[in-house]
């Protein structure tokens, strides 16, 4: 089963997958409608567009988006190139996010000579795929992140047909986008709570330009003329539906923004028609688990999503964690009095220093000592037990 946490992922995914010539036949249309139905282009990615099944239930949100941005890369591939190349597909993809390297991106520290390109390329996508630092933060903003990301596939079909990224591309699309998510929030006849962080989130997200408060009033201001690709056009169709959807639904003057928008790009009332009753399905559909959605409460969001991805380690380090823990028996003991009683101060110190003792010899488990990795081993304690159903039910006999 693939990782994409572990070395050597990306050749694994193509040994796995069989791509054949069958998966040339997409158009412009066929292959946005496919990468929009896995969730990437709304930023929750429920799925992927694979010859083969992908079983991601117990994947980290990262390791979810590095694997559909490889794809969704390798797709706009097929789509450009019409070929299925895999090894040409990555070394092109290594030389586009060269030559992308933008600010803040330090890729060159992450490719190494030795590096094959595909390790290389797995480097620059976990990179990629990460937002800022505030783990809080960060659970939102992943949401806009994702959504973001195909910006890189637009503009890896530009690297593949010119050789090279038009100049300030990426800015262009950027403040596109931007500006076309402000004039849409300011269609909206009723204003939502929400409002200001989608704003927050986008500008969190942007990697290159500076969102401009100084507001355009209509999208008849706007200049399309630079972009004249349909998938553009599509992209920006959904970024505005997915800003209008952020008050729970689409009134009667908003669908008539997108109908204007569309009219200005030359896309079909059928494309727009379309991309409305997708997005109210998709976030109905999926609305309790985007991040977003659920701001009105974000500590407890945070605490659940916490959670999750402290539960996906220990799991994942279930063997090795209990082989650790039953070799300590002060550590056991302790453990079976956290079921009966709280601990008194010097016990809880005991216990933190045993387990941080284990993460020390479980790589995958250092998270742990890293700043702020103290806040999480309470989760990690109170999910222990569920490891040892025998040997805990028998120290907890010996306390009583």
């Amino acid at each position: 089963m693939i990782n994409p946490s572990a070395f050597g992922w990306i050749d694994k995914f193509f040994s796995e997958q069989k791509f054949t010539e069958d998966a040339l036949n997409d158009t412009s249309l066929s292959y946005y409608l496919k990468v929009r139905n896995t969730g990437f282009i709304y930023g929750h990615i429920i799925g992927f567009d694979t010859p083969s099944p992908i079983l991601s239930k117990n994947w980290f949100p990262t390791e979810i988006s590095k694997l559909a941005l490889l794809n969704t890369l390798f797709g706009m591939y097929r789509l450009t190139e019409k070929s299925i190349n895999t090894d040409d597909f990555v070394n092109k993809a290594v030389i586009f996010y060269k030559e992308m390297n933008p600010e803040g991106f330090n890729l060159f520290k992450l490719i190494l000579p030795k590096n094959s390109n595909s390790l290389t390329l797995e480097n620059i996508i976990d990179e990629r795929v990460q937002t800022n630092d505030s783990l809080i933060n960060k659970s939102f903003s992943h949401l806009v992140t994702n959504a973001l990301l195909f910006i890189d596939v637009l503009a890896f079909r530009q690297y593949l047909i010119h050789g090279e990224i038009p100049e300030k591309y990426f800015k262009k699309i950027e403040q596109m986008v931007m500006s076309i998510v402000a004039i849409a929030l300011k269609t909206k006849t009723v204003k939502s709570i929400h409002d200001d962080l989608l704003i927050k989130l986008f500008e969190s997200s942007i990697r290159y330009s500076k969102f401009s408060k100084a507001t355009i009033e209509t999208i008849e201001t706007l200049q399309f003329d630079y972009f004249e690709y349909e998938l553009e056009h599509y992209y920006f169709i959904d970024m505005a539906g997915m800003a209008l959807w952020s008050d729970g639904k689409i009134e009667n003057e908003e669908a008539y923004f997108l109908y204007s928008l569309s009219k200005l790009m030359n896309v079909s009332d059928d494309f727009t028609r379309e991309s409305i009753t997708d997005i109210n399905s998709f976030i109905n559909k999926h609305r309790k688990k985007i991040p977003y959605f659920n701001y009105s409460n974000p500590v407890k969001h945070f605490y659940d999503q916490t959670t999750n991805n402290v539960i996906t380690l220990v799991t994942r380090n279930k063997n090795r964690l209990v082989k650790e823990i039953l070799q300590s028996k002060e550590l056991m003991k302790l453990l079976a009095y956290s079921t009966v009683r709280d601990l008194d101060a010097k016990e809880k110190k005991k216990v933190k220093k045993h387990l941080l003792d284990i993460c020390k010899t479980i790589p995958s488990l250092t998270i742990f000592l890293l700043p702020g990795g103290g806040l999480l081993l309470p989760i990690l304690i109170k999910f222990i037990p569920k490891l040892l159903p025998s040997a805990f039910n028998e120290n907890l006999d010996e306390t009583e």
